[in-house]
């Protein structure tokens, strides 16, 4: 009996490790990262494994994309910032999050702005990207539910509309770049959606702006699989949109606005 209780508590802390654990990998995702103050960014992990986006997100693609495109953006960033930091007139806004930088972009030296915005950007784009998606095994068709889905049709008519319109932009944008869905909010602080483009690295943070969505239609999110295609890769990427964590990134834009507040007072 002693020794089947013994085992049996190993088997339940095992279980309740294994649980907590899991739970921290779904709430754990790339964007919390922006809201530091480090030294040196991280490249995060991804939500998902490497092939669990697939058919839709190739692996060969994502690892290349995660691994030497963004680590890229992360290793140029933490440069930038040293250099920006460790000057002899440090500006105040440089000790602050990467988050707070690209929001007060405008306030950022000439001889600083450029590589910030560039690998801040991508850093920043990147991390907002792979938080928005997750696995389909079974190619379900997902869609928004709730608030969410009544602030769609609010601003866009219906899904189908907003789906269209978002499709044809994410095709129509020259070079490369991004298409977003933010939240926008007025003076009252009352919610709006707003889509918008980007070019490079550019981010919608910049422009006062909260995205909750986002595609990202350079070429290197997609050639392996789709080789100059880009259609065949925007319609893939729908697959794996999860609107629950769209969802999840408005909610925490919000606990974000209040913590900046509460910080101010």
């Amino acid at each position: 009996m002693a020794k089947f209780s013994v085992s049996r508590r190993i088997a339940v802390a095992i279980f309740v490790y294994t649980v907590c654990f899991s739970v921290s990998l779904v709430y754990a995702l790339p964007y919390d990262d922006i809201t530091k103050t480090v030294d040196k960014y991280e490249l995060p992990n991804l939500p998902y494994g490497y092939g669990e986006l697939e058919p839709y997100v190739d692996e060969a693609t994502l690892r290349v994309h995660h691994l030497g495109h963004h680590a890229g953006y992360a290793s140029k960033l933490n440069a930038a910032l040293t250099k920006w930091r460790t000057e002899a007139d440090v500006d105040p806004v440089a000790s602050k999050s990467i988050l707070e930088i690209l929001q007060h972009l405008d306030q950022i030296p000439a001889t600083h702005k450029g590589p910030i915005r560039n690998f801040g950007g991508g850093y920043v784009n990147h991390n907002i990207y792979w938080s928005v998606m997750s696995s389909n095994p079974r190619n379900l068709t997902r869609l928004p539910e709730g608030e969410l889905l009544q602030l769609i049709n609010t601003h866009f008519g219906n899904y189908t509309t907003f789906k269209s319109t978002f499709t044809t932009q994410a095709n129509a944008l020259f070079g490369s770049g991004y298409v977003w869905l933010n939240v926008k909010l007025d003076s009252a602080g009352n919610e709006a959606l707003l889509m918008s483009s980007s070019v490079n690295q550019d981010s919608p943070i910049s422009d006062g702006l909260y995205p909750i969505l986002v595609i990202d239609v350079w070429e290197h999110a997609y050639y392996l699989k789709h080789q100059n295609k880009r259609a065949n890769h925007v319609e893939s990427w729908w697959k794996v949109v999860d609107w629950n964590r769209v969802q999840g990134l408005r909610s925490w834009w919000k606990k974000a606005l209040e913590e900046s507040k509460r910080e101010e007072l």
